[in-house]
C-alpha cells in the first residue's frame, strides 16, 4: 500500500517504534511524519517508508492545521479515547 498525505501510520523501527504518526508529505522513499507532541508540525521526522506500516485511516487537511488537532486525531489509535 502506498502512503498518502494525511494517512495514519505506525512506526516499526527506530526510537519511535510502535508509535502512531501522521504523514505530512511523501518524497520518494522517505516520508515526513509528526505526532503533534514529541514531533510537532514545526519539527517533523524524516522516516524511510520501509519502516512505516500504513493504516486505512486518512485524515482530511482540515484536521492537520495544528499540533492539537493532530493529537486529537491520533488519540483513538493510542487507546486513550
Amino acid at each position: 500500500m502506498e502512503l498518502k498525505k494525511g494517512q495514519v501510520v505506525r512506526c516499526g523501527a527506530g526510537r519511535e517504534q510502535g508509535g502512531f504518526f501522521l504523514v505530512l508529505a511523501v518524497c520518494g522513499r522517505t516520508a515526513l511524519i509528526c505526532d503533534g507532541r514529541h514531533r510537532p508540525l514545526e519539527r517533523p521526522k524524516k522516516k524511510n517508508v520501509i519502516h512505516l506500516s500504513p493504516t486505512s485511516t486518512v485524515l482530511p487537511d482540515s484536521s492537520m492545521r495544528s499540533n492539537r488537532e493532530i493529537r486529537n486525531a491520533l488519540r483513538p489509535f493510542l487507546g486513550a479515547g
